[in-house]
């Protein structure tokens, strides 16, 4: 069994530590400039010019059981979408604002829609909600709203009240954890410093209520998944657009955390068309290696179009994932971190099963004569490719510099496989 011990944490990580793979998906009206999720903020628009995208949204091809399929197709078991970002539109029909996609030429609830088609593929359900909300009238400007610096800001909040703002948060939320059956996951978003810049903070915990909203969230749904960009410790730590190179822990007590990192297969999280920074396949396949390897979850985002479609760039990538997790797929489910004491060389990565039986090898380069893990002396019954079941031939190590290593003798022709994976038998 794994010897390592999380965090406690107050919703219910057990599947969600198995399953280790989901898709993120950033859907808004940022979709129709194409050019990031944030350019209304980088731009300095007002809520005039930005309105023009919410007269024209109509995403006319949005096929939601195809996005289901392909999520399923690449291995993801979960997904959560931005039921509401930064820009304040809402994907669901909400009573709080007309400023939804149910008012615009398209016409429906996309939430609705999501849930349906996904929770059809036996997908866990996960629900994005900025924090943060450029268009409703109490939200306060602060350093990244988008009228900042126009004027004196003090008069310019002087008819803003964030204490509205934060019922109306609340009031969302209750709609989105009472109106579409049971969600897994919330995925908030996210606290900004505080420190005055230009005479302007950012905001934090105390700005959102965050403990009033957490309350509130789980009275209605107790055993979801929370992330902490709240500013409170709930369930989930996310990094985002890195790759940490160890488990990770707690600042403070140094517990062992329940974490998730989060990329985008470009550069931007929604449709960016001029966007050129698209990961290669070996680069996508070992984010998800590497990060199973120190315990922790992915999830990988796609930005669809404004006519509803994921783009050729993105379908790419999701069909890098398929191609490899169709066999490759033991490798990551139920794993986690190799036990202490098991190490392998340079070039290759590590992933065990929870229950200790099975051990992952990794192939990030090739070719290698033999492939050497160390503490599995006298261990190994058996050992195989993934992709094929072709047996892979090992021996304890004769070399007294690693008393405690089994060698694993590796074909001189590569496999047709970005990264080919040994999968080994322990006794």
């Amino acid at each position: 069994m794994s010897s390592y011990v999380t965090r406690k944490t107050p919703g219910d990580t057990s599947w969600f530590v198995h399953d280790r793979f989901g898709m993120f998906i950033h859907f808004g009206l940022y979709s129709l400039p194409g050019r990031h999720e944030w350019v209304k903020c980088n731009e300095r628009m007002t809520d005039e010019k930005y309105d023009k995208y919410f007269e024209y949204f109509d995403p006319d091809m949005l096929d939601m059981k195809e996005w289901a399929r392909q999520a399923k197709a690449a291995g993801m078991k979960y997904a959560v979408i931005t039921t509401k970002h930064h820009e304040g539109f809402c994907l669901f029909d909400t009573k709080y604002t007309d400023y939804k996609s149910t008012n615009t030429k398209y016409g429906r609830d996309i939430i609705s829609d999501f849930v349906e088609a996904f929770r059809a593929e036996g997908i866990h359900i996960g629900f994005y909600y900025s924090l943060l909300d450029w268009h409703h009238p109490d939200f306060t400007i602060d350093k990244l709203h988008p009228q900042r610096g126009d004027s004196n800001i003090a008069e310019q909040n002087a008819g803003r009240n964030m204490k509205n703002y934060t019922k109306y948060m609340r009031d969302q939320l209750t709609e989105l954890l009472t109106n579409y059956g049971k969600i897994e996951i919330l995925w908030l978003d996210f606290c900004y410093d505080t420190t005055p810049q230009d005479s302007v903070a950012g905001k934090g915990a105390e700005d959102w209520e965050a403990e009033e909203l957490i309350k509130t969230v789980r009275s209605l749904q107790p055993d979801i998944i929370i992330n902490n960009r709240s500013g409170i410790d709930q369930d989930l730590w996310t990094p985002e657009q890195c790759q940490p190179t160890s488990w990770i822990k707690h600042e403070e007590t140094g517990e062992l955390l329940i974490w998730e990192a989060c990329h985008t297969f470009s550069g931007s999280w929604g449709y960016h068309r001029d966007e050129s920074k698209w990961k290669t396949p070996k680069i996508l396949l070992e984010l998800l290696v590497n990060t199973v390897a120190y315990g922790g979850n992915l999830i990988m985002n796609v930005g669809p179009t404004a006519r509803g479609n994921f783009d050729h760039r993105a379908e790419n990538a999701l069909k890098v994932y398929a191609d490899w997790m169709k066999y490759n797929n033991k490798s990551i489910y139920g794993c986690t971190m190799a036990e202490p004491g098991i190490s392998t060389q340079n070039g290759c990565q590590l992933t065990q099963s929870t229950d200790g039986k099975r051990l992952y090898i990794f192939l990030l380069d090739y070719p290698f004569v033999t492939v050497s893990v160390d503490g599995i002396a006298d261990k190994v019954d058996y050992a195989h490719f993934l992709h094929d079941g072709s047996e892979i031939p090992f021996r304890n190590s004769n070399d007294k510099s690693k008393p405690n290593a089994v060698f694993f003798t590796i074909p001189e022709v590569a496999p047709n496989s970005v990264i080919p994976v040994i999968e080994v038998f322990l006794k």
